[in-house]
């Protein structure tokens, strides 16, 4: 039984738009990815939140594979585990947890040498460094905004992966720091009341919510015929 439970947390994400670039999900995070610009016009570098009410809805392998699909694109990508409670981004890219972001915001080490390259291109990772005993009230300091607004003059896209939004109150804390915030949904598991409560606290938040992304969501006949199509002429 321990060595199930131990498999299970040591079980890579789902990384489907680096993998299968050519599956039906790889093709709905591009979809993804054409809304967010969309819906944020006319800014020279983006800060997105990635979100979700409760824990295990896929908030984690969405941004993983949203930060891929926007460095295809050819713009520069830092995605950036800002869990710094139950950190997963260094096992999903099989890196270091040694330094990250947690030791900037204490003002340990510089941003250029603190990420690290994630081996696929245009992509660097911020780690969440080690677990500190206040996280959110580092994300609340100067330090984190100054630490944007460098990120902003060296990256296109920031991405922060954050804790579930209804758990701690890290999430509020970034949501109203970043230029948008992406709420992603388990479709089928997720709780209808969880979900208004996770829009209430991003209100609360005054976060800009640039959309919900519905992960796990079943396929209809129609999809699977583009798809095919789409492969045939590719």
């Amino acid at each position: 039984m321990r060595a199930m439970k131990k498999t299970k947390r040591l079980m890579p994400r789902k990384l489907v738009a680096r993998t299968n670039p050519q599956s039906i999900a790889a093709e709905q995070y591009r979809t993804i990815r054409t809304n967010i610009n969309f819906s944020t016009p006319g800014l020279d570098s983006k800060v997105i939140l990635f979100t979700s009410a409760s824990k295990e809805e896929g908030k984690s392998t969405t941004a993983a594979n949203m930060a891929i699909v926007f460095a295809e694109t050819g713009k520069k990508v830092l995605l950036i585990d800002a869990d710094m409670r139950r950190p997963t981004l260094y096992r999903t890219f099989e890196l270091g947890n040694n330094i990250g972001l947690s030791n900037l915001l204490i003002r340990k080490g510089k941003l250029k040498q603190s990420v690290k390259a994630s081996g696929i291109q245009n992509l660097d990772l911020l780690m969440s460094g080690q677990i500190p005993p206040n996280p959110a009230e580092l994300l609340e300091s100067d330090a984190l905004d100054e630490l944007i607004e460098e990120m902003r003059g060296l990256y296109d896209y920031v991405l922060f992966d954050s804790p579930p939004i209804l758990s701690v109150t890290d999430s509020k804390i970034l949501a109203n720091k970043c230029d948008g915030t992406v709420l992603v949904v388990n479709t089928g598991k997720s709780e209808k009341i969880s979900v208004e409560k996770a829009r209430d606290s991003l209100a609360t938040a005054k976060a800009f919510i640039l959309g919900v992304v519905l992960n796990n969501y079943p396929m209809n006949k129609e999809n699977y015929y583009y798809h095919n199509y789409d492969s045939q002429f590719s």
